[in-house]
């Protein structure tokens, strides 16, 4: 590189990024996206109508990443971290207004993810009309196992999707339960947003989110994908 590439930018950034199951190679995040409330049982528990509306989405930083294994640091400004255990998608061929019959063919693989929300700064956003950045996308807020590449397992749409929380089972569901699915959601996001690859999606979670506490161990999966599991850090 010459001495002009060099001084282009003024440091090299990090490049956020997820492992490959069974591989040396990394696979590098752009965007993550998150579907809100794509399971009735969590959207009534969440006090809303699970009828089949149109999805929702919001948005964590991909330097949120938090890698199978770690420590979760409890984070700042919250008294109440809540658990939502999820199915992630990896997209591979980026596309925009993707039909759905097409959608399955722009993805590389599949995850365990974790959207980790500091649920009383959710609650009070909602309340005054706000947006959930603060309660969604802060550090390590996305802890997430290797990715399984499709062409090792195809794309499941149906499976135990669950959490267990110091060894007691706190989550529990299937896959196809979700409203939406995921080809669907795919479709629609690719109308709002042109996909890239090294973008995920975070696929919604089932009923039975709750509070996390300091020395919690977390361990969760996906059938047919892989397993993940995080410890609570101190306050």
């Amino acid at each position: 590189m010459s001495s002009s590439e060099q001084s282009d930018y003024l440091f090299t950034p990090s490049i956020p990024s997820l492992a490959i199951a069974n591989s040396g190679q990394r696979f590098p995040v752009r965007r993550i996206y998150c579907v809100g409330r794509n399971y009735a049982d969590h959207a009534r528990e969440m006090g809303h109508d699970p009828d089949r509306e149109p999805p929702f989405f919001f948005t964590k930083h991909p330097d949120s990443l938090l890698p199978d294994g770690s420590e979760f640091p409890y984070p700042p400004a919250t008294e109440s971290v809540h658990h939502e255990i999820e199915l992630v998608v990896a997209i591979g061929r980026g596309g925009s207004d993707i039909p759905v019959e097409q959608a399955l063919e722009h993805v590389y693989g599949y995850a365990v993810g974790l959207d980790m929300t500091r649920r009383d700064l959710q609650a009070e956003a909602k309340k005054m009309g706000r947006p959930w950045a603060v309660a969604k996308g802060f550090d390590h807020a996305a802890p997430c196992s290797a990715l399984v590449p499709a062409q090792m397992i195809g794309h499941p749409t149906e499976g135990r999707i669950w959490l267990n929380i110091n060894g007691d089972t706190r989550q529990e569901g299937d896959l196809a339960s979700q409203i939406w699915s995921v080809p669907e959601v795919i479709a629609y996001l690719s109308r709002l947003f042109v996909l890239e690859p090294g973008d995920l999606i975070m696929t919604g979670t089932p009923a039975g989110v709750g509070p996390v506490e300091p020395g919690d161990r977390l361990s969760g999966g996906v059938q047919g994908i892989g397993t993940l599991e995080i410890t609570v850090g101190d306050r």
